[in-house]
């Protein structure tokens, strides 16, 4: 059994009588299912799994559904026997997505109070745009991503004990011993290789094989392909989403690595908004994560946010390292001169921030260059520039030393990750460890996002 974090905040729901739903929402094939299965079977005696997708493609049993009373009949035909009542029975409306009307059903079923209820899916934003009546106070929407660095650690025999050890040294920006580096940089290096996606992760704790991780990754990534082309003949549209899903590696290797817009269907004349419904696709499917542009800073970030700049990451490392490298593990095990791993160690970087509640930014000057990312710091109203190297130059940064120098910028610290070991500052940056991101947590932000 695999650890992840999210199960305390899904335990602690289903103990609390809650009168909304909890919806876990997240991409396919990142463990929402099972995680959800794991606990409520635990929990409830009675535990009740219904699939809305696979109904939709077979039986249909749920199509019609439009009241309490048509849920419960529908129910009761896949599995009578375990209706019970409320403290004993968990019924898990899994993929809930794939039918809009079961959304505006949240709030009834909630008020009938007859059963607990637990939800998964995605696209919940478009979703909604569909629904003709939204859940208000009724829906409590989790987000989940593929397993961390500090799963993947715990996934390999780390103790618990090693991890609060390192957020300690963290925490007084203190580096490791020299062999706690290695193997932790040893480790970071294969998580590059691997990623998140819990089946390759059991595979590289079970096996080791190349071969089968990178053939779970791949088949994965084949499924978001497909996914995308059938998103848009369902809605019966000219979209390109998977022209943009499948743009988005190469365009990472380039030198500004934002999304070029002309380049999607060789039209120079469109623009970023001809493409909204695309990015709105890719970002609430979970399948990529989005970095906004940002040309002056200030707090909160979201206030100078645009998406004409926009950087477009995979939400999974693994699925990178497979389609640049496929089965050679030597550029990146290897720090081989001639590979540049600068974006694989920007994507997991992404996702790292992404997982811990971050907004993604990064700041865009034609003056004053780039800046990987920028989070926002609320302990004193500013921002936090970070800088990602991959290389042995890990101190050479004029565009982020240009960003420090302007003072109405009003920034107190800055970092710089990397592969070194030491962590030190110098001139308000302050150097780290790379695999330091895994304690960059927004705590400033609720991880639950309720609908009202």
């Amino acid at each position: 059994m695999l650890y992840r974090k999210i199960s305390k905040q899904i335990e602690k729901y289903l103990a609390s009588n809650s009168d909304r739903m909890m919806m876990v929402e997240g991409a396919r094939q990142i463990g929402k299912s099972y995680i959800i299965r794991w606990i409520g079977q635990k929990m409830f005696p009675n535990y009740i799994e219904i699939n809305m997708e696979e109904d939709k493609l077979g039986d249909r049993i749920f199509a019609d559904v439009r009241t309490t009373k048509d849920f419960y009949l529908a129910l009761s035909t896949v599995a009578g026997d375990s209706m019970k009542d409320r403290d004993n029975t968990l019924v898990f409306i899994d993929e809930i997505q794939a039918y809009d009307h079961l959304l505006t059903l949240v709030k009834f079923l909630m008020r009938d109070n007859k059963f607990t209820y637990i939800a998964s899916g995605s696209l919940l934003g478009i979703t909604l745009k569909n629904t003709q009546s939204v859940p208000i106070g009724s829906l409590e929407v989790v987000n989940m991503y593929p397993m961390d660095f500090e799963e993947f650690l715990y996934a390999n025999g780390v103790g618990e004990y090693t991890v609060e050890t390192m957020r300690e040294s963290f925490a007084n920006r203190k580096e490791l011993s020299e062999s706690m580096h290695d193997k932790m940089l040893d480790l970071f290096k294969k998580y590059l290789i691997v990623g998140g996606l819990p089946k390759a992760v059991a595979t590289f704790v079970d096996t080791r094989n190349i071969v089968e991780i990178r053939s779970i990754q791949n088949e994965v990534h084949n499924l978001y392909e497909v996914d995308c082309s059938k998103y848009e003949a369902e809605h019966n549209t000219r979209l390109k989403i998977r022209r943009i899903f499948e743009m988005i590696p190469s365009t990472l290797e380039n030198k500004k690595k934002r999304m070029v817009i002309k380049n999607i269907e060789n039209k120079s004349w469109k623009r970023a908004a001809d493409y909204f419904d695309e990015f709105e696709y890719l970002i609430s499917a979970g399948v990529a994560l989005e970095v906004k542009a940002i040309s002056k800073p200030s707090y909160p970030l979201v206030e100078n946010s645009g998406k004409n700049l926009l950087k477009l990451y995979l939400n999974d490392v693994g699925i990178l390292s497979s389609i640049y490298y496929r089965n050679n593990i030597k550029a990146i095990m290897s720090d081989e001169k001639s590979i540049n791993l600068g974006t694989v160690y920007e994507t997991v970087v992404a996702q790292e921030l992404k997982a811990h509640s971050y907004n993604l930014y990064y700041y865009d000057n034609k003056k004053n260059g780039e800046v990987d990312f920028l989070l926002d710091d609320a302990d004193n109203l500013s921002n936090t520039p970070l800088e990602v190297k991959s290389g042995k130059d890990y101190t050479v940064h004029s565009a982020l030393s240009k960003f420090l120098s302007i003072e109405d910028y009003n920034i107190n610290n800055a970092y710089v990750l990397s592969n070194e070991r030491k962590v030190y500052t110098s001139n308000r940056i302050t150097y780290i460890p790379i695999y330091y991101v895994m304690f960059f947590h927004n705590d400033s932000r609720v991880v639950e996002q309720f609908i009202d």
